[in-house]
């Protein structure tokens, strides 16, 4: 049982190391691309489509309709990055049923570099969406005194989700690897399943999180007058 994937090196040249944490997080990468490749070679727009299709289609409508919910009103816009968030998210627990598999998220390194990405994302998106002063306004409201709040704000979420996805999925990896050493094997593979609806979750409540955020940083602020009006 290893508390970390990073302590399992595979490779070691001096200071550089090759890690669990890096092979499985490229195998994920790699995984998605080749599946997206396949699933998009032959796209229909008729009324008959293959199965990978409609499949495909309920999953990208699924996301839209969630990031609509969020308040992101223009939904294709955000789809590509909380998309592809959401579905490495899932991939990475749904992989914990294969033997020797290692899932990147239950690394903090990995963890903490999803929520940066979240943590650029956040303010491209609302420059693109507001402009250059009317986002860094938006750290002065309702008053400038809010200033260093809201700049901690944005680093104590971005902690925060780090950690937690971190967390959660560090300690299911844990459970199941202690439940193997004590118990027979079917009440581990119960666990495992449990394990991947746990990784489903997280996956929806990180992706869920990082649109909330996004949505705030693209929300408008109007001026004092107007909303006195």
């Amino acid at each position: 049982m290893h508390l970390s994937p990073d302590t399992v090196i595979y490779w070691q040249n001096g200071f550089l190391k090759l890690n669990a944490t890096i092979v499985f997080t490229w195998v994920l990468m790699l995984v998605l691309v080749i599946s997206s490749i396949l699933i998009t070679r032959k796209l229909s727009t008729t009324l008959k489509r293959s199965r990978w299709q409609n499949f495909l289609e309920i999953i990208v409508t699924g996301i839209t309709q969630q990031i609509e919910d969020v308040g992101l009103n223009d939904a294709k816009k955000y789809l590509g990055f909380l998309g592809t968030l959401f579905l490495f998210l899932v991939t990475a627990g749904m992989f914990t049923i294969v033997p020797g598999y290692e899932p990147p998220t239950a690394s903090l390194s990995t963890t903490a570099a999803l929520a940066l990405t979240v943590f650029i994302a956040v303010p491209l998106f609302g420059i693109s969406e507001q402009g250059l002063g009317n986002y860094l306004k938006s750290y002065m409201a309702p008053t400038f005194i809010m200033l260093p709040f809201n700049i901690i704000s944005e680093l104590s979420r971005t902690l925060a989700l780090a950690v937690r996805l971190f967390g959660n999925m560090m300690s299911g990896a844990m459970i199941i690897g202690i439940l193997l050493t004590i118990t027979p094997f079917i009440f581990p593979i119960v666990m495992t399943a449990l394990g991947l609806l746990t990784g489903l979750v997280q996956a929806y409540i990180f992706t869920i999180l990082a649109a909330v955020y996004i949505a705030a940083a693209t929300r408008s602020v109007k001026p004092a007058k107007q909303r006195v009006n």
